[in-house]
């Protein structure tokens, strides 16, 4: 017996100390990475600006406003631009990055987007609506990301609201203390007001693009769970954030020292800071981003995981997504196997916008673009997948492949053909129209003599200018954009003559 007290007690003392050691393993790990990005984010990042470090008092908190209705909502959000512009008068108009950012109101940027309207929720409204549609923006970007898509809607006779969520349209400091909780209780209050309106035979849309669309999709879960939450009649995605990278999940690592009150360290909870001249979408990006929306997400998995083993994943609404085969921002593997996966019959359908694969684009291109979609046909699916690409390796001509659950195809070939040197489409490109105003690549895409910010393409030396050059060359707008729209007339039509 004492020989095997023994033998145990010097077991328990070995494992004691393996998991001391592993402890401070961690810990100076943790230790290096923070201290490694502080002292990048000190000698490397550009100098902050007054709106990377000024704060709004008026934006909406979960927290305290939660009780809120959405006129509320809204009335706070008038208190927060009022607050915003104030802020904004009392700049330095000498400064040469303010005068060519967003938030000097007489700026190019400023007037190519007539102010700027949609960084505010908006409603288009019908007087005898068909339908009723709630849409949420994505991270860092505005309501205006959605606009196209509540046009589309709107068209088909719904009344379409978009929220802005908290942290976004005003000041890219304000993303530093956001908090998912928020985005999510500004949706609840969002779509608390969009289903008052839902009368007896009328659809409800829930959609959105990126982290919005981790939004849409986690309320359609939630409401599998919670009778106070009326089932949407159809999901609507873009671009969805369903994974992003491990490397995100550094972010409260890195973020540890930003709370020490030290000028020097502001710096730390950024992990970009560049020239705002985008009107509608922020160019600098907190590590309380990252921070976010990979909380946002994790919540998602854990709840599609749920929904699936309890066997009440078939209980989702139809969902259908709108992604590029090539995504740098979400990737694509992300709505495709742990979204789609997972998913089974029900009317769900996924488009995949696939590269160029014109032969002569064929020596530049990675072969892992095609690797997802041969082995999305290879497998066993519970939903339509939609390809859109070259209708073969000579023509530039577009064609659309409609396989079904069964591998039964059709194709259609629509007038539309890849542009000249464009090899793909991907995340930030999606919801806009090739000719959208601010973001449209078409030429003469634009607005009172100013160019659309996706029309440019400047060429020189790296350091010439203020934007890294590369940064010009991704693309902004959707040369596709009327397949979306054509689906959503489909969609609406099917849906409205169900419910007859």
């Amino acid at each position: 017996m004492s020989r095997l007290f023994r033998l145990t007690t010097a077991a328990g003392r070995h494992t004691w100390r393996l998991a001391v050691r592993l402890a401070w393993i961690i810990a100076l790990t943790c230790a290096a990475i923070v201290l490694g990005y502080t002292l990048y984010a000190v000698a490397m990042l550009p100098p902050l600006k007054p709106w990377h470090t000024e704060r709004l008092k008026e934006e909406f908190s979960a927290l305290h406003d939660s009780n809120l209705d959405f006129a509320g909502y809204l009335q706070l959000e008038d208190r927060l631009f009022a607050e915003y512009r104030a802020k904004v008068a009392a700049w330095n108009e000498n400064d040469e990055t303010y005068l060519f950012s967003r938030f000097n109101p007489e700026s190019p940027v400023s007037r190519l987007a007539d102010g700027a309207p949609f960084n505010r929720s908006f409603r288009l409204a019908q007087q005898k609506p068909r339908g009723q549609a709630l849409l949420i923006h994505g991270l860092t970007d505005s309501p205006y990301s959605m606009h196209a898509m509540a046009q589309s809607l709107h068209a088909q006779g719904f009344d379409v609201t978009v929220v802005r969520l908290p942290g976004h349209g005003t000041l890219p400091s304000m993303m530093v203390e956001m908090s998912h909780r928020d985005w999510t209780a500004a949706v609840r209050i969002a779509a608390r007001e969009v289903v008052s309106r839902v009368t007896p035979g009328q659809p409800f849309y829930i959609g959105g693009y990126s982290t919005g669309g981790t939004l849409a999709l986690q309320y359609a879960l939630d409401a599998l769970d919670d009778a106070n939450l009326k089932r949407p009649d159809r999901v609507l995605l873009v671009s969805p954030a369903i994974e992003i990278t491990r490397v995100a999940a550094l972010a409260s690592i890195i973020d540890f020292l930003s709370i020490v009150p030290i000028p020097v360290l502001e710096k730390v909870r950024w992990q970009d800071v560049n020239p705002e001249f985008d009107p509608y979408k922020f160019n600098s990006f907190p590590v309380n981003a990252s921070r976010q929306v990979n909380r946002a997400t994790r919540t998602l998995r854990a709840s599609i995981l749920r929904a699936h083993e309890r066997k009440r994943i078939a209980e989702l609404p139809p969902i259908v997504t709108w992604q590029s085969v090539v995504d740098s921002t979400v990737g694509a593997t992300g709505t495709a196997e742990t979204l789609y996966g997972r998913l089974d019959g029900n009317g769900h359908r996924l488009v995949l916008f696939d590269v160029n694969r014109h032969r002569y684009l064929a020596s530049v291109q990675r072969p892992q673009a095609g690797e997802l979609i041969d082995r999305l046909r290879q497998q066993q699916r519970g939903y339509t997948l939609d390809i859109v690409g070259n209708i073969d390796p000579d023509e530039t001509g577009i064609a659309v492949r409609h396989i079904a659950p069964d591998n039964t195809e059709t194709r259609e070939t629509p007038d539309l053909k890849w542009p000249n040197n464009l090899v793909s489409l991907g995340h930030v490109a999606l919801p806009f129209p090739a000719n959208d105003p601010i973001y449209g690549f078409q030429p003469g895409s634009g607005r009172h003599n100013i160019p659309s910010i996706g029309s440019w393409l400047l060429r020189g030396e790296n350091g010439a200018v203020t934007l890294t050059l590369g940064s010009l060359t991704r693309l902004r707008s959707n040369p596709f954009w009327m397949l979306v729209e054509q689906e959503v007339g489909r969609l609406v039509t099917a849906d409205l003559g169900r419910g007859r």
